[in-house]
Parts: C-alpha cells; structure tokens; sequence
C-alpha cells in the first residue's frame, strides 16, 4: 500500500524514538494548552517517563513546556495538530519535531525557517530560545533526533500552495 504524499497527515511509525517523543509532545502539550484538559499533560508525562525515567521526564517537559508556550503565545495562525490519539503527524507536528532536530545539529537556517513557519511572524526569539534549551535536554537524556529531520525542515516549513500562492 503507497502512502499518498499529499496527504497533510504522514504515518507516526515513519516517526520513532526520539523523533516520536517529540511530536507526541508538542501534541499532547498543546492540546492541554488549549483545552485545559489536564489528561493531555498525563499523556504527555506517561510517553516521557516510560522513555525517559521520571528525573529526565521532569526537566524535558519543563522545558517542552517553556517552548510549547512561547509557541502558543506567539503564533499569529491557528496551529493544526492531530487528535491526541492520532497515530499520525500533521504538518505542524512534523515541523516541530524537525526544529528540534535542527536544533540538535545546529542547523540554524533550518530551525529559523522551521519557527517562521510555526508562528506565521518574525517574533521567533522566545521560541528559538525554548527550543533550543528543550533540544539541549533531550541530547543530554540521550535522546537525540536524526539529522535527516534537521536537512528536511525547510521543505517542511514551506507554506503549502493555495490557489493565490503557488
């Protein structure tokens, strides 16, 4: 079965370890942002400590919070994220998981066009500085994203064409 390129949701098993935790993160985070539902920072705790252990789960959602916040706060568009139990990534999902990857392998031009992207603006400050502390704790808890994701980001932060912009 051939995956259809176009479809704005990619299949979360092309997504593991490291690259999935992230993703699930920036998700399940959002979502309690918005509805302040307290069972999507549970998930997000429970996919972090299984990963991770309890010690490094702390400071990595401390710091997946900080970033997820300034996201949140700065964004100048609606973000699009699957539903908390998708087994797929959206657009905006993928894009934040190559941030981070970016991030990791110092692929700086990637990782600001990945925040243009995220928030629709130029006040990319907050949120570079987020992800790049979140990035750093991940490396430190060993867990460090393919660089495959740091090289596609600028693809992936490209606006999708509309009929008045392609």
């Amino acid at each position: 079965m051939s995956r259809d390129p176009y479809s704005p949701l990619h299949p979360a098993p092309d997504f593991a370890g490291p690259e999935r935790l992230v993703g699930l993160g920036f998700r399940y985070w959002l979502a309690g942002f918005r509805t302040g539902d307290i069972s999507c920072w549970e998930r997000a705790w429970c996919a972090y400590s299984n990963a991770l252990g309890a010690a490094a789960a702390k400071g990595a959602l401390t710091d997946l919070s900080c970033w997820v916040r300034a996201i949140n706060r700065h964004a100048q568009r609606d973000l699009e994220t699957a539903a908390v139990d998708c087994d797929r990534f959206c657009r905006d999902e993928c894009v934040a998981i190559a941030m981070i990857a970016a991030c990791q392998h110092n692929a700086c031009p990637a990782m600001r066009a990945c925040a243009f992207s995220l928030l629709g603006c130029s006040m990319i400050d907050e949120v570079v500085q987020g992800a790049e502390n979140f990035a750093a704790t991940m490396r430190g808890a060993d867990q460090v994203l393919l660089p495959s994701f740091a090289h596609g980001a600028p693809l992936l932060a490209m606006a999708p064409a509309t009929p008045t912009r392609q």
